[in-house]
């Protein structure tokens, strides 16, 4: 009886380390860093929204380049399905659920962000606005 109990203390155990902060992946941890700094600068900040993220992709903006006045403009209104530059070139699909290595190198998540949320919003975006966005695409 000892040992069997032991066993299961010991597997839960396991189970609950394994699945903490510290198995966090690349996009979890990013996220992590717009909360924070979304936090240090609103004490109020209570998490990104899946709602405002979708606003954000398809509402139009009229401080960026008249040609994309949304993200929609290139990725489409369907997350799940293939994109096209204005030149005509491919985007793969922005939702995780079809293109799960979306968002998984750090580098690269913040050089589009930088280049899109100025050609479309005609600033850089904000970290609540990543982390809505990307909680967004998340949940697609």
């Amino acid at each position: 009886m000892y040992k069997k109990r032991t066993i299961h203390l010991l597997a839960a155990a396991l189970v609950l380390g394994l699945s903490g902060p510290g198995m966090a992946g690349p996009r979890e941890s990013q996220i992590s860093q717009y909360a924070g700094t979304v936090k240090a600068a609103d004490p109020a900040f209570s998490g990104f929204s899946t709602e405002r993220g979708k606003t954000l992709h398809t509402q139009t903006f009229t401080g960026g380049k008249p040609d994309t006045p949304r993200c929609t403009t290139c990725h489409g209104k369907d997350t799940r399905a293939a994109g096209r530059t204005l030149a005509g070139k491919p985007i793969d699909p922005v939702a995780v659920s079809v293109a799960p290595a979306r968002y998984t190198d750090p580098a690269k998540v913040e050089k589009w962000f930088k280049r899109n949320c100025t050609e479309v919003l005609g600033r850089e975006c904000t970290a609540r606005e990543k982390g809505d966005w990307l909680t967004f695409m998340l949940s697609q």
